[in-house]
């Protein structure tokens, strides 16, 4: 389906060292409230290969998808390799978003709707 092809774009889009959130992805995608289809793809693969899941997080910062890597703790390990503080907390593995958020511009909004057109997605 063309919205996987969109979260894939989307998703190669986040900048080394950021993250961003399924509802952040689903509305880049043109698919507002759909932030459960993002993370359906992500978890089933359905994004494509390579695409770097480890910088999605739910909207309050919680790597809530850690249960799908092939450890508990490689989403937030490879996080940390990229320089995203990621600290445990009573809810799980939570970062910051006011400070490792991907704050994207409108420029890169337009620039992913003008990729979509141009790849029919």
């Amino acid at each position: 389906m063309d919205i996987y092809r969109r979260i894939g774009l989307v998703c190669s889009r986040i900048p080394r060292g950021r993250v961003a959130t399924y509802g952040q992805i689903a509305l880049l995608c043109g698919k507002p409230g759909n932030s459960r289809q993002v993370g359906y793809a992500l978890k089933k693969g359905l994004a494509g290969e390579n695409v770097p899941a480890h910088r999605v997080v739910n909207a309050a910062g919680i790597l809530s998808g850690a249960a799908h890597f092939a450890s508990m703790d490689l989403q937030c390990l490879l996080l940390r390799e990229e320089g995203v503080e990621v600290l445990w907390t009573p809810k799980g593995w939570k970062t910051d978003l006011k400070r490792y958020g991907w704050k994207n511009t409108m420029e890169e909004a337009l620039e992913l709707n003008r990729a979509f057109f141009s790849m029919n997605i």
